[in-house]
């Protein structure tokens, strides 16, 4: 069973992206219908239907997301253990897992993925509902065709569960399976990585 928490109202201007009701902000990675089902106000994967995206593209931002991970009747393994993930402008991976009571990892829970683990493992045990609130400044790029250069490198804050775990950090590159660096903004991308991950009260504030 999926415990309630309170949830965080989104504050005046942002962009409500998910509010329990309908999946009218979201798509199929590879374009139609978002392919994941509505369960008790909350977004779910359904495994094997692949990833969902924002329709909208974002610069920079503040994102509001929560997240539970489910009990399973059996537990699974490593990278199997309620796996998914939210990949920002589909190039950045804050990861999600069940990293309860681990060390802090390069591929566990609040990870950028593989680049840096969070200063602080606070990753709830299954079935509570967590929160990530990011704040993203994407990479800037100069001129243009073959002379498109990369002078600054994207920046994410990342607040999980109310606690501070990465600190205007510089992400050198892309992570994971993440699409490459480019001056376009991108969209919000949630991973369908075979777990029953559920989503909800998801809300985007952009930054000037």
């Amino acid at each position: 069973m999926l415990t309630k928490a309170a949830i965080q109202p989104p504050p005046a201007g942002a962009i409500v992206l998910f509010d329990g009701r309908d999946f009218s902000q979201w798509e199929s990675e590879h374009a139609g219908p978002a392919p994941w089902r509505l369960v008790n106000g909350a977004m779910e994967v359904v495994p094997g239907k692949e990833d969902i995206i924002t329709k909208e593209n974002f610069r920079d931002f503040r994102l509001h997301v929560e997240f539970n991970i489910p009990k399973e009747p059996k537990p699974e393994k490593a990278q199997s253990r309620g796996n998914s993930g939210i990949y920002i402008q589909r190039r950045y991976e804050v990861q999600i897992l069940d990293s309860y009571g681990q060390e802090p990892k390069y591929d566990g829970c609040g990870a950028i993925y593989r680049t840096k683990p969070p200063d602080k493992n606070v990753c709830k045990r299954r079935g509570k509902w967590q929160t990530y609130d990011i704040t993203f400044h994407a990479a800037r790029f100069a001129g243009e065709g073959e002379n498109l250069r990369k002078i600054k490198n994207a920046r994410i804050t990342v607040i999980h569960n109310g606690t501070l775990i990465h600190d205007n950090l510089e992400i050198p590159d892309k992570t994971g399976r993440g699409r490459p660096e480019g001056p376009e903004p991108g969209p919000i991308q949630l991973q369908d990585h075979g777990s029953k991950v559920r989503f909800r009260n998801i809300w985007l504030v952009p930054l000037n």
